[in-house]
């Protein structure tokens, strides 16, 4: 297991592809998930001769879970310390939810480093149903934990037709929350705070300078369109899909359509840094 201590905190990553790589695509996770939610999608990008950088923040999975709240400029700082340190000096940045909050925040405060920024169910602001549900993860977190915690924020994450087809699937990953120890849920709580606290930055959505394509899904019940099109209408260079049947999870509720627009919209972009 690959660990690096950056700013006083072990924190978890891994990297895949070809390592002298000239492109390099990093992904962020989402508050409750990890490096291996991005399965999917990597391979497709070390086929195409990427490097794939990963990591879980401070008060994820498997690195260190510090007293918070924290930030998502310490998030960001962070990944750019891991990037420094790995020789990277060009990136394409992905993230969905919490990642793409870090994400934005990266392209933000190191624009001469981010190739391009695909957001998918993001949120500048943060609404007041927003705060709600993260409210209520925190106290899903603090208390009953396991299986209660996971379908105490399915209604909030998922789309009712995912959640009717995919019930197998659901209930598996429940289970596998009864095996998380405690350590996991005080990390989310720091997660959720810092959520809460830090999410605003649409006033400074005009200093992204990278081309950036925005994914939301049309029945995300967290962070609904309304947020996406805030972004569209105050980030500079964007492009926007629309994503039906789909929730707040894009990345595990329709992967298929989502790998397509990431993967073309990364590679026009590979190829106009080359021109």
């Amino acid at each position: 297991m690959a660990m690096m201590n950056i700013n006083g905190n072990e924190l978890f990553y891994e990297v895949f592809g070809d390592s002298e790589a000239s492109k390099t695509v990093m992904f962020f996770n989402g508050v409750m998930t990890t490096t291996s939610s991005w399965a999917l999608y990597y391979p497709l990008f070390e086929k195409l001769g990427y490097r794939i950088v990963l990591h879980d923040f401070k008060g994820q999975m498997k690195s260190a879970k510090p007293d918070g709240p924290y930030t998502f400029r310490e998030h960001a700082e962070d990944a750019k310390v891991l990037l420094d340190r790995l020789g990277i000096q060009k990136v394409h940045l992905v993230g969905t939810s919490y990642g793409g909050a870090v994400a934005l925040r990266f392209a933000i405060d190191y624009p001469e480093i981010a190739v391009s920024l695909t957001l998918i169910d993001v949120a500048s602001e943060l609404g007041e149903t927003t705060r709600l549900f993260l409210e209520g993860w925190k106290q899903l977190a603090i208390g009953p934990q396991g299986e209660a915690f996971f379908w105490g924020a399915v209604p909030s994450l998922y789309c009712n037709s995912f959640v009717e087809k995919n019930k197998e699937f659901l209930a598996e990953r429940a289970k596998l929350m009864n095996d998380i120890g405690e350590d996991y849920f005080n990390g989310q709580v720091h997660l959720y705070d810092t959520y809460i606290n830090d999410s605003d930055v649409t006033d400074e959505l005009c200093k992204v300078k990278c081309p950036t394509l925005v994914v939301v899904g049309e029945n995300d019940l967290l962070t609904p369109r309304r947020f996406s099109d805030i972004l569209v209408r105050h980030i500079p260079d964007t492009e926007y899909l629309i994503i039906p049947e789909c929730g707040h999870v894009t990345i595990f509720e329709q992967p298929g359509s989502l790998l397509t627009a990431m993967a073309g919209f990364v590679l026009k972009n590979s190829e106009r840094m080359r021109s």
